[in-house]
């Protein structure tokens, strides 16, 4: 039975870049693509739509909670699910390489590391670079999951996604997942992968004191929580 692909890309407010960043996966093999308006006040899903991505709208605010959205809307014949920021940084050419270890049998989630790939300068800025020091250390510590990165571009089994019963409607998503990868025993691979600078707009986390707090402490919270958790 061949494998059936879908990509989720969270969208907040990316009227300026959606359309190319959905034009640059033209001959990606995908059996659907997902754009999740995650309650943006310009015209993102109308661009969405109109560069050929089925539009799902969600009004709560949160990288978790559009991530869900996504994987609610996905086809019943999808076999492997994928997630991608829509602001461009993520380079599509490298979708097909986080696809193939799955494919292949070697993996159940691949991961795109930023950190072990090529970077534009100023792509990741020095409270990224600390923070994501910062967070993997801390996984390795108190998880014993070696990662190099919480990058956002990854691939995933869906049965294994599943077993994975996300929840994180935040800015835990990403480590909520590879903390639950490495308990229940996941086959993850990294990959090396390009990263660029934002094509248009402004981040929504790093680009602002609040969100580059916020999002570090949501992180470094949920690796503590479940620490505790297992040690219940």
């Amino acid at each position: 039975m061949p494998e059936r692909f879908a990509l989720i890309i969270p969208a907040l407010n990316e009227e300026a870049v959606i359309g190319l960043t959905l034009d640059s996966l033209r001959g990606v093999p995908l059996d659907q693509l997902i754009v999740v308006d995650n309650g943006s006040t310009d015209q993102t899903a109308e661009v969405a739509r109109a560069h050929g991505a089925q539009v799902v709208s969600e009004p709560r605010r949160g990288y978790g909670s559009a991530c869900l959205a996504g994987m609610a809307a996905l086809g019943p014949e999808i076999t492997v699910v994928a997630f991608m920021d829509g602001d461009g940084s993520d380079d599509p050419a490298d979708l097909q390489r986080l696809l193939t270890p799955i494919v292949s049998g070697e993996a159940d989630m691949v991961l795109g590391s930023r950190v072990m790939g090529t970077r534009e300068t100023g792509a990741l800025t020095p409270q990224q670079r600390f923070g994501n020091a910062l967070a993997t250390s801390l996984l390795r510590i108190f998880h014993g999951a070696r990662y190099s990165d919480l990058g956002p571009f990854r691939a995933i089994r869906r049965d294994a996604l599943e077993r994975l019963q996300m929840r994180d409607r935040n800015y835990g998503w990403t480590i909520e997942m590879q903390i639950k990868a490495a308990r229940h025993k996941l086959r993850v691979q990294e990959i090396p992968v390009s990263y660029r600078r934002r094509r248009a707009g402004k981040s929504k986390i790093s680009g602002t004191l609040r969100g580059t707090f916020s999002a570090g402490w949501k992180i470094i919270w949920t690796i503590f929580r479940y620490s505790l958790q297992a040690k219940a």
